[in-house]
């Protein structure tokens, strides 16, 4: 990864909303989530959450694709591991077996909602 995508990546994170709404895609894994589940699940305007989806796909984190009428947004997992293996890349003084994984995976999904009052760990 490119130092210049990386912190294009951070920055794209770097604002809670967008943090939150990457986190529940990450949530939902790779199968997404359409925009209007996200906006409500996160108490977001469309039009305010249409602007955070537009800097995280520029980002390269998150994908979109439509379904009849909806758009549905997916977490790019790919970006995000190649973003933990460059922030991690000299650690632990190169030795990686002693490191945090190298790898971002989608945990299965919970029935549990994510609200703007209670969030989870990814």
């Amino acid at each position: 990864m490119e130092q210049t995508d990386v912190v294009a990546a951070l920055a794209a994170l770097a604002q809670e909303n967008r943090l939150q709404t990457y986190r529940l895609l990450v949530q939902a894994g790779p199968e997404g989530m359409p925009a209007g589940q996200v906006a409500s699940e996160l108490g977001l305007a469309p039009n305010t959450l249409s602007f955070h989806f537009d800097r995280l796909r520029q980002a390269g984190l998150v994908t979109v694709r439509r379904e009849g009428r909806s758009l549905i947004y997916a977490a790019q997992f790919d970006t995000m591991n190649a973003l933990l293996g460059y922030l991690t890349e000299n650690c632990c003084r190169g030795v990686s077996m002693s490191c945090a994984p190298q790898t971002c995976a989608p945990a299965a999904r919970q029935p549990k909602t994510l609200s703007k009052r209670k969030t989870e760990t990814v």
